[in-house]
């Protein structure tokens, strides 16, 4: 298993975390008002993210190493600010799904560009040297 295939496994691990800890938390168990809140909803961008997470698009992990900070932000929040335990333990537990996924998304951004730079210097290097010695 190569380490791009490794850190986009822990991608998808964490963003599914994510997705399953923002459903039970604001739908089960520490909902903001009883019977679940709209909060949940705030579970659909990770949704729609696991499409282009499968297909290991530098792009979409490009955004999403922005975009995950919102919810590293939410979970550092009401872990600090909640008045429920198992809300501000909840919060803490979005925290490091959160910490874990940006680091997995810029190391997986970093070996993908740095991989698809080899192939392309791969590719025209002998194209360069043929052209130079035609020169000749």
């Amino acid at each position: 298993m190569t380490s791009l295939h490794r850190l986009r496994l822990t991608v998808l691990a964490c963003t599914t975390g994510l997705i399953l800890l923002c459903l039970a938390w604001e739908l089960v168990l520490a909902p903001q008002r009883p019977g679940g809140s709209l909060l949940a909803l705030k579970a659909l961008p990770l949704i729609a993210a696991l499409p282009a997470f499968l297909g290991g698009r530098i792009r979409a992990y490009q955004w999403w190493s922005m975009l995950i900070l919102l919810y590293l932000c939410e979970g550092i929040v009401r872990g600090m600010s909640d008045a429920s335990p198992i809300s501000r333990t909840l919060g803490w537990t979005e925290t490091l799904l959160s910490v874990l996924a940006y680091g997995a998304i810029v190391a997986y951004v970093r070996k993908a560009q740095a991989s698809e730079a080899a192939q392309v210097s791969a590719t025209a290097a002998p194209t360069a040297g043929r052209s130079a010695g035609s020169e000749r």
